[in-house]
């Protein structure tokens, strides 16, 4: 049947893709009673099955950049999903609102940190509310609200109270730029600060520390439960906890028997084959040295700044070490083993000391190299079939101990340890030691306790009051919380800005009433995201933030979403916060072993395009570039044609896309489905906005079929009385049960295409995270019904109008607004009462069997024809078979030919006639 006017090409593209947000944000706000983008989740029922989407809540700078979109959008599909499938969704929105960019900005302008980042959170919001971002915004909440740092300083006091919280003189690193303390892991492998650049200085101040440490065994272990956690972003952990089985060693020394080395190691196996003890620059007996050594003064001088792979040493005179126990287990007093002070030995980890083994481990063996090139090394282990010499450092585990004096430079045979495995060697090495007190067995962490001090103003104060009288006492909850001083310009000095207001600083001890004095640190940002997501569960409690009831029931997370460059700082400390949370009985996280995340999601990055200047490698400015041909770009000045990749977004680079530009030009709905489609959610996106016109061409077909499945609808047409159909039972379209209907072969088609779109999408978003496929699987379905109208083929009107709705709900998550709207459109031309598509369920489809199948028809052994017929065809008499064979053209095959023989079998029927050709 002609299906004419089928792509309604003049009404969709009257209907201005852009204006539809505009339209339908409003009318869903009127909807909402809390002034929502979605209009009906307030009917939520509060028993139904939670989920929690999350992504993590960004720093108010003021703009929303590329990777903003694609995290949002990802987190809005799925929660919109969510509430269409009938869950009870949370999915909310904040402001990461402390920290150093705030303060500096503030300083740069010379204003009120808090207004810059009031206004900045104002413009945000407006940029979100673009891309049509459903978060819950009455569960809102900024870090640098006293109603939120109010409860991150009570689990302060709480993790002081369960002895997790101490203060101590320590060497830290220093950001001399910005002045202030950071954290190890906010210094990056170059010694650099993870903000300003800066090459970080260390100093010794007295800071407050969090005992990280006391769970790094579970933060290690759990790990394990993390099952749809990225094994990337595990490994990244694992390492950076750095849990290390090995030993404990004690090297005696010739200056005075109470003067010792403890070394910690992974190798007590190759404890023979020492030739060397390197101490960390600040290491006790270092600096014992230095005292009367000028040149080693210099030396710790001139090497406080030195790389971490440095291998300068300074080897001290007038002292030396021996190995503790020689091969027959017996105390070994000889001092031959000379002492460095040596920049590469880590002071905070282990014990600040290395047992250098040169031949068995690849850094010893290149220090050992360079401070005594005509000393070969001592080798001891090796593998199991040991040659006359080895040329390379040995460093497996899966070796043997041998008797070294056989080779050149050995130290002595290996004693009772001859020919023992490297395993069992160790075991038998440490015992020995322990019954000679000089060794055990010990594990050790690469992972230092939480630096949480920052010596600056935008932050969360410390509520401790330091008294004469009564030392350090916490600031009871009644007085809390203790509020930063107003301040109307920020023109801080250097220093600490909090020491310098008189006001804040003088205040009167909690327990006794005397004199004292406020701490005037401020704590690290990452204490305010180690636990945001527990708040927004329950953000206008004011006097218990964990109620139970309401924390337990979406806890922990089910799906948290954002970059992988926060593997280690910030979810590793949520991880510990929520662990420490579920100790102190706040929130019950026994599903997970008081893990408060189920599932991270860390998409890739969004890159832009980038010109360059092919003549010297300028990057381009768009105002020196014809780009009039897309295809055939031209440099202005010169008429070259500049070189073209993409490159991580940023303003050196004149590569930045603005997301608010992109949908006002295009509509949200366009630029939200182009976002998800042009790459896999883990990989880099490379953003080309001329691509989108692809998905602009689609949702326009979507609207446009609108007219054309109505006008079949009013019209009815009759199935043709010739036509082949089968009967099948319990069908439901468009909410109309059949006990029994009959369907061809193009309705078999269309009707399992739309199932398999549903079930499709429904395991993208819940099981695979494939949010690229959703969309081509939307167009593959939109084409679906789009050609069974254009093909002169007869479909049950009510079929086309269940595939279409079916279409428009599954769509209604990514596309909210053109679903919204060819909805409305489609239940205004049949003249029923309109209700937004977003009170619908989400759809529930199973793929029928189809009785047709493809048949080949052979004549001859010669493939003849190609049609679709009912299974059971190959049932039927050869007569019947025949005449329908006949009816597919293949009469001119047979012609005037006797028939011998007709083999009918699933999908094939073979005509054999008497005729030789």
């Amino acid at each position: 049947m002609c299906r004419e006017g089928v792509s309604n090409k003049k009404k969709s593209q009257e209907i201005e893709l852009n204006k539809l947000d505009a339209k339908w944000s409003a009318i869903w706000r009127q909807l909402s009673p809390d002034n929502s983008l979605h209009p009906t989740k307030h009917l939520v029922n509060e028993k139904a099955e939670p989920f929690y989407s999350l992504s993590m809540f960004p720093y108010p700078s003021g703009l929303l950049h590329m990777g903003h979109l694609r995290v949002y959008t990802i987190s809005d599909v799925v929660a919109r999903f969510k509430r269409l499938k009938g869950y009870n969704v949370v999915h909310p929105m904040g402001w990461d609102a402390f920290g150093l960019p705030a303060e500096n900005a503030a300083v740069e302008r010379g204003m009120d940190p808090a207004i810059w980042t009031e206004s900045n959170i104002k413009k945000m919001k407006e940029q979100m509310s673009l891309m049509l971002a459903d978060f819950d915004w009455d569960r809102e909440i900024s870090t640098c609200s006293p109603e939120f740092y109010k409860w991150t300083q009570k689990i302060f006091l709480l993790l002081l109270e369960h002895d997790l919280v101490y203060r101590k003189d320590a060497e830290i690193n220093w950001d001399p730029i910005d002045q202030t303390v950071l954290a190890n892991e906010q210094v990056d492998a170059e010694g650099r600060s993870w903000r300003s650049g800066a090459i970080v200085e260390k100093r010794n101040l007295e800071q407050w520390f969090i005992k990280i440490t006391k769970y790094a065994s579970s933060l290690n272990k759990d790990l394990n439960v993390l099952d749809q956690w990225p094994e990337k972003v595990k490994t990244m952990q694992r390492h950076w906890i750095g849990q290390s089985n090995g030993a404990q060693i004690t090297f005696n020394t010739d200056a005075s028997a109470k003067s010792q080395i403890k070394v910690f190691t992974t190798r007590p196996d190759t404890l023979f084959s020492v030739q060397f003890v390197a101490l960390a620059l600040n290491h006790p007996i270092v600096l014992k040295a230095a005292e009367s050594d000028l040149e080693l003064q210099k030396f710790i001088e001139e090497a406080a700044d030195a790389p971490a792979d440095s291998k300068d040493g300074y080897m001290l005179k007038s002292i030396r070490t021996s190995i503790p126990i020689d091969t027959n287990n017996k105390k070994y007093t000889n001092f031959d083993v000379p002492i460095y002070a040596a920049p590469y030995v880590i002071g905070s980890y282990g014990h600040g000391a290395v047992m250098g083994c040169p031949a068995h481990d690849e850094r010893d063996a290149e220090f050992w190299k360079l401070q005594n090139p005509e000393i070969p090394p001592i080798p001891t282990v090796g593998p199991s079939k040991i040659k006359s010499k080895l040329a390379k450092v040995f460093t497996s585990k899966n070796g043997v101990l041998y008797d070294s004096s056989k080779l050149e430079n050995g130290r002595a045979d290996m004693g009772e340890y001859n020919g023992k495995t490297c395993k069992q060697a160790a075991e038998e090495i440490v015992n020995a030691l322990e019954l000679q007190q000089l060794g055990s067995k010990s594990t050790q962490l690469r992972l230092r306790d939480w630096l949480i001090s920052r010596q600056r103003y935008w932050g969360a104060p410390i509520p401790i009051v330091h008294c004469n009288d009564c030392g350090i006492v916490p600031v009871p909850d009644e007085q809390l919380p203790v509020l930063l001083p107003k301040v109307e310009r920020a023109t801080f000095d250097k220093g600490n800005p909090l020491g310098q207001m008189e006001s804040f600083v003088n205040t009167k001890c909690p327990s006794c009433g005397g004199d004292a004095k406020r701490d005037t640190d401020t704590m690290d940002t990452f204490m305010d995201s180690s636990w945001y997501f527990f708040r927004y569960l329950d953000p206008r409690n004011t006097k218990k933030p964990f109620e139970a009831s309401k924390v337990n029931s979406h806890l922990p997370v089910d799906m948290y979403i954002g970059g992988v460059e926060h593997a280690i700082l910030h979810l590793l400390y949520s991880r510990f916060i929520g662990k420490f949370l579920a100790d102190a009985n706040l929130w019950d996280g026994l599903s997970l072993k008081n893990e408060p995340i189920k599932q991270l999601v860390t998409q890739g990055m969004v890159h832009g395009k980038t010109y360059t200047d092919p003549t010297n490698g300028r990057f381009l400015k768009p105002n020196e570039l014809d780009l009039s041909n897309p295809s055939e770009p031209k440099i202005i000045e010169s008429g070259l044609k500049p070189l073209i990749s993409y490159e991580k977004m940023s303003k050196s680079k004149y590569n930045g896309a603005d997301p608010a530009e992109c949908i006002r030009k295009y509509g949200a709905d366009a630029t939200r489905a182009h976002m998800l489609f042009q790459a896999p959610l883990h990989d880099v996106l490379n953003w080309n906005e001329e691509q989108i016109q692809g998905v602009d061409r689609w949702l326009r077909k979507v609207l446009a079929m609108e007219k054309n499945i109505v006008k079949l609808v009013r019209e009815q047409p009759t199935r043709p009385s010739n036509e082949k159909v089968s009967e099948i039972k319990d069908v439901e379209l468009d909410g109309v049960k059949f006990a029994s209907i009959n369907f061809n072969d193009h309705e078999f088609e269309l009707y399992n295409n739309i199932s398999t779109l549903v079930n499709s999408v429904s395991k993208s978003i819940e099981e695979d995270l494939t949010f690229n496929t959703i969309i081509s699987d939307y167009m593959k379905a939109t084409n679906s019904i789009y050609n069974s109208l254009k093909n002169n083929v007869y479909i049950n009107p009510l079929l086309y109008l269940d595939a279409y709705k079916k279409l428009l709900k599954v769509m209604s998550p990514v596309t909210p607004c053109v679903s919204e709207e060819a909805w409305e459109m489609l239940h205004k031309s049949l003249g029923q009462d309109w209700n937004t598509i977003f009170a619908e369920s989400y759809p529930v489809s199973e793929i029928i069997e189809s009785p047709y199948t493809t048949f080949n028809i052979f004549v001859n052994g010669k493939a003849r024809a190609l049609f679709k017929g009912l299974k059971n065809l190959i049932s039927k008499t050869e007569t019947e078979i025949l005449n329908e064979a006949l009816l597919h053209g293949i009469e001119k095959y047979i012609g005037n030919s006797d028939i011998k023989r007709i083999i009918v079998k699933s999908g094939l029927i073979s005509i054999l006639t008497n005729s030789k050709k």
